[in-house]
C-alpha cells in the first residue's frame, strides 16, 4: 500500500479505464463490462438528490431522489450483464454467477444520505464495487465463487429515524412489526412510503436464505475521521465498530409569554436542555468518547414564546461498552439534576442501540494479507465510531471493511472529501481483495 500524497479534485474522483474484455469461461463467463468508468459513474450519480442551496445531499429512503439512485444502480448492473434483483426488504443486488451456488463474495454499500450529507458516504462504496469488477475483468480474472454487488436501503435512517433499516430487516434485527411502526417527520409510515414507491411492505422481514448464500461481505467506505491521513496511508482495514446509540431527552416545562413572564416565574425547558448539551461535551471529553446533541424539536417553537417542550436527541459512541454506559449515565444524571432545579419534567428514551461489533478476525487478517503481499507494507487496522451495514450483518455472516483516506476527516457534510488518487487506490484495493477471495 503506497503512502505518498494525493492530489485533491473535489468530488469528482476518477479511476483507470477498464482493461480488455474477458472471454467467456465458466463463472467468469459473464459478459465483459460495458458500464462506464469510475469517473463516468461518479459524474452521473453526483447531481442526484443534491440540494442547490446547501450543496449537500437529500437522498432519503423511498423518495424521488432514492428512486433515481435505484434506477442508476439497476442500469449499472444491466450494463455489465449482471443478474439484477430486489429482495423483500428493498435492497438491490447485482449478481455475477449463480446466487444459489452459495459461498458468494458480496461487496457494496448504500446510496442514501443524511440531511445535507456529502457525496462519498455510501456512494463511494457502491461505485467502487462496480469499478472493481471492471478492473477484475480487465485483468482477465476467473471467478471461482459467485460475486454480488449490493445497495442496502435506508442505511442512514434520515427519514424514519432508524439507521440500517434494510440490513436490519434482512438480518432479523428489526421485526416487521417494529418497521411498520416507523414514521417520518410528516407522519408517513414506512409501509405507506414503500407502497407509494411501488414496493410491497407486507413482504419485509428476515431473509436467512439470502444470507446463507453469502460467504463474505466486504464494504468499502470513505473514512469518517483522520486516522489514515495522520498515518499517511490511502487505504485501511476496519477492526471494529464502537458501541453506539441514540437517546431522546424530552424536557417538559410550561409555555408562556417571552415578554411578560418574569425570569423567576418561568419553567423554561430550554435552560435544562442547554446545560445538558454542555454536560454531554464535558463527560465525553473526560471519558475519551464522543457525545452529540445534533437534533432538536421545540414546541410551540415561537420566537416570543417560552417553550413547553424541548426534545433533543443524544448520539453517543465509545470504544467499549463500559465507557459508553458511563458517559450516557452521567449525561442523564446531569440532565435530571438540571430539570429538577428548574421545575422541569424529564423523560429519557433509548431509541436505538448497537453493541460493539468486532469484524471477523480471519477475514480481516486475510484482507490485510492480500493488500500487503505485493508491497510488504503493514496495512493499518483501525476502529470506527460510525455504524455501517457491515456491522449489522457481522452477527450473521463474516464481514469486513476497507476505509479510503479522508484528508479532512469531515463526514455527514457537503465538505466530505476524498482525493482522486485515493479513490483510485480504493478501487484497486477492493479489486485485489475480491480477486483474493473470489477468484482462482
Amino acid at each position: 500500500m503506497t503512502r505518498d500524497g494525493s492530489s485533491p479534485v473535489g468530488t469528482e474522483p476518477s479511476a483507470p479505464p477498464p482493461g480488455p474484455a474477458v472471454p467467456p469461461a465458466d463463472t467468469a463467463a459473464a459478459p465483459p463490462a460495458t458500464g462506464g468508468s469510475f469517473h463516468e459513474m461518479w459524474r452521473e450519480l453526483l447531481p442526484v438528490g443534491r440540494h442547490p442551496g446547501s450543496g449537500g445531499y437529500r437522498r432519503y429512503a423511498w423518495t424521488g431522489a432514492d428512486a433515481e439512485c435505484r434506477d442508476w444502480f439497476r442500469e449499472q448492473a444491466e450494463a455489465r450483464g449482471l443478474a439484477y434483483e430486489v429482495d423483500r426488504n428493498g435492497n438491490q443486488w447485482a449478481w455475477l454467477g449463480d446466487p444459489a451456488a452459495g459461498d458468494a463474495v458480496v461487496t457494496g454499500s448504500h446510496l442514501d444520505s443524511v440531511p445535507d450529507g456529502g457525496a462519498f458516504d455510501g456512494p463511494l462504496g457502491v461505485v467502487s464495487s462496480f469499478a472493481a469488477l471492471d478492473e477484475l475483468r480487465g485483468r482477465g480474472a476467473r471467478f471461482a465463487r459467485p460475486l454480488a454487488i449490493v445497495n442496502f436501503g435506508d442505511e442512514e435512517g434520515a427519514r424514519f429515524g432508524l439507521a440500517c433499516v434494510g440490513s436490519r430487516l434482512t438480518a432479523g434485527r428489526l421485526t416487521p412489526d417494529q418497521a411498520h411502526r416507523l414514521t417520518d417527520g410528516d407522519g408517513v409510515t414506512l409501509p405507506r412510503a414503500m407502497a407509494a414507491a411501488g414496493y410491497d411492505p407486507e413482504a419485509i422481514g428476515p431473509d436467512p436464505e439470502r444470507l446463507a448464500r453469502i460467504g463474505a461481505f466486504v464494504e468499502l467506505h470513505v473514512e469518517q475521521g483522520r486516522a489514515l491521513d495522520l498515518s499517511g496511508d490511502r487505504v485501511g482495514v476496519a477492526s471494529a465498530i464502537w458501541p453506539h446509540g441514540r437517546w431522546r431527552f424530552d424536557f417538559r416545562g410550561e409555555a408562556n409569554h417571552a415578554g411578560t413572564t418574569r425570569l423567576t416565574d418561568r419553567r423554561d425547558p430550554m435552560l435544562s436542555y442547554a446545560r445538558t448539551v454542555l454536560a454531554a461535551r464535558r463527560e465525553a471529553e473526560l471519558a475519551g468518547a464522543v457525545a452529540t446533541f445534533g437534533k432538536i424539536a421545540v414546541e410551540p417553537n415561537g420566537v416570543n414564546a417560552i417553550p413547553s417542550l424541548v426534545r433533543g436527541w443524544l448520539d453517543s459512541r465509545a470504544a467499549d461498552q463500559e465507557t459508553l454506559d458511563t458517559v450516557v449515565g452521567a449525561v442523564e444524571k446531569a440532565a435530571r439534576e438540571y430539570a429538577t432545579a428548574h421545575g422541569i419534567d424529564l423523560d429519557v428514551v433509548r431509541e436505538s442501540f448497537t453493541p460493539v461489533v468486532e469484524f471477523d478476525h480471519a477475514l480481516r487478517d486475510e484482507l490485510a494479507r492480500i493488500l500487503g503481499k505485493d508491497t510488504g507494507l503493514t496495512v493499518p487496522v483501525l476502529g470506527t465510531g460510525a455504524g455501517h451495514d457491515a456491522g449489522i450483518l457481522a452477527g450473521r455472516i463474516p464481514t469486513a471493511m476497507l476505509f479510503v483516506r479522508n484528508p479532512t476527516g469531515v463526514s455527514h457534510s457537503p465538505a466530505e472529501f476524498a482525493a482522486e488518487d485515493d479513490c483510485v487506490a480504493g478501487v484497486r484495493a477492493l479489486a485485489d481483495v475480491l480477486e483474493g477471495l473470489a477468484c482462482r
